[in-house]
């Protein structure tokens, strides 16, 4: 798979790329160019994050995506130019994807409340009634846009934590549903209005379609389920605390 940012360096010194696409063979398709080994007209490009962060990278790193460079390929020029490129596609990203946020841990960063109130049940009542088609809609909506490469750097922060909690303390019967709330609190970082989210059309929402999951996150709680009891769980050991049924 083909990482964001990903373009084509052409013989004559240009630098192909479109957005939203990070695959080189979709670009290599659109241009219809020689693809026959030294002869070839372009030089498959990546730029990514040395931190695998999109949201806050640290350093952007350029790389030539396959295994030789036809004769004519000039590195130093050749990057010059493809990072030029890559600062207009960084405009691009930070349209829905700005920088300097910071990734909430549920369980690490917010201290949950002291007790579950009717506010906390009527979101989880909420969520419990749109969750099934997070996974769908957020991988739809952000990941034909810049990949799964910036989705998943956003996810793996927290996913393997979380849910890794939550099965210390009930078992690895809701690890499904935690991870439908690691995809809605995901899906959260990126700003898209709310008819580019796929698959919700029967969602009523005016904003975000999965943010109630997204606010008992903030509270520091996250929801499981194990096909018949609803669960809450906060704390830096996952407790549970509340249980029942919707």
């Amino acid at each position: 798979m083909c990482n964001a940012f990903s373009g084509l360096f052409l013989k004559n010194g240009e630098v192909f790329w479109k957005w939203p696409i990070d695959s080189h063979e979709e670009l290599i398709g659109l241009l219809r160019v020689d693809d026959s080994g030294r002869k070839q007209d372009f030089v498959r490009f990546e730029i990514t994050p040395a931190n695998e962060d999109y949201i806050n990278p640290d350093k952007w790193l350029y790389r030539v995506d396959q295994v030789s460079t036809p004769d004519w390929y000039r590195a130093k020029y050749a990057e010059e130019m493809c990072r030029k490129a890559h600062d207009k596609w960084k405009k691009k990203l930070r349209e829905f994807l700005p920088s300097g946020q910071k990734t909430i841990h549920p369980f690490r960063d917010v201290k949950p409340p002291k007790k579950i109130t009717k506010k906390h049940l009527d979101l989880l009542r909420s969520w419990a009634s749109v969750g099934d088609s997070v996974g769908a809609s957020v991988g739809d909506s952000v990941g034909a846009s810049v990949g799964d490469s910036v989705r998943d750097s956003v996810r793996d922060s927290v996913r393997a934590s979380v849910r890794d909690s939550v099965w210390a303390s009930v078992g690895d019967s809701v690890w499904a549903s935690v991870g439908d709330s690691v995809w809605a609190y995901t899906g959260s970082i990126f700003r898209l209005p709310r008819p580019a989210w796929k698959h919700t059309e029967n969602i009523k929402a005016e904003g975000y379609p999965f943010q109630p999951c997204v606010d008992l996150w903030k509270m520091g709680l996250v929801p499981s389920f194990d096909g018949k009891v609803w669960r809450l769980h906060g704390g830096k050991d996952a407790k549970v605390l509340w249980e029942g049924k919707l």
